[in-house]
């Protein structure tokens, strides 16, 4: 019985993707959350949990922040994008930071059904794309050498904490957090906590792109 987790700020389009969840998979086990850090918290509660329908755009995500925090946090947990908008270039984006598929929200239930069904075998479910951003590649490549404690403190300093409390919110020693740094400034090609920091919020969707879920 597959467990799956739908990420979504929006009550109404968790109750419609729960439905169609239901439909679709019917012996599926149904997780909610209504920001990034539930979440994060939902899959380490869970090692049961399989796949996640993430909205982009809700509480803490950023746009494909929230996506890549995932598949570094959870990267045996699949990760299927339901979008309300459908624009090429963001759903390249979404499969080179790792997105296990995406599926728009005004898609058909059979639509659904083949894309959760692709997706838990272990396929990619997306309709043809053209050729990811050389940048995006350059930069997905990187961030996949993150451990996910690396990628924590990461997202951290993106947030603009210090050492001391980016310390204090994981449980460690402060050098603990300076030695992280330092593998992640060798693994991101950049000299200091600003580069790193604004490499991330790179990841951020534009206001061009409000109305992506």
């Amino acid at each position: 019985m597959p467990k799956i987790l739908i990420a979504d700020d929006h009550p109404l389009m968790r109750r419609a993707l729960a439905a169609v969840v239901a439909d679709v998979v019917p012996r599926a086990e149904l997780v909610e959350a209504e920001h990034l850090d539930a979440v994060r918290e939902r899959l380490a509660e869970d090692p049961d949990i399989e796949l996640v329908l993430l909205d982009l755009h809700m509480p803490g995500s950023h746009g494909l922040v929230g996506l890549t925090a995932i598949r570094a946090e959870y990267p045996g947990v699949a990760v299927l994008v339901v979008s309300a908008h459908d624009d090429p270039s963001v759903i390249a984006r979404v499969l080179a930071y790792g997105a296990s598929g995406f599926i728009p929200k005004r898609a058909r239930p059979e639509d659904f059904a083949t894309a959760f069904a692709t997706v838990l075998e272990g396929g990619v479910a997306a309709p043809p794309l053209p050729p990811v951003d050389a940048v995006d590649r350059a930069l997905a490549a990187r961030l996949s050498r993150l451990s996910p404690q690396q990628f924590r403190v990461l997202r951290l300093v993106a947030e603009g904490k210090l050492n001391k409390q980016i310390a204090d919110v994981l449980g460690v020693q402060e050098r603990t957090v300076k030695a992280h740094l330092s593998a992640i400034f060798e693994r991101l090609g950049v000299r200091n906590r600003t580069q790193a920091g604004v490499m991330l919020r790179s990841l951020e969707l534009g206001a061009s792109h409000d109305d992506v879920a």
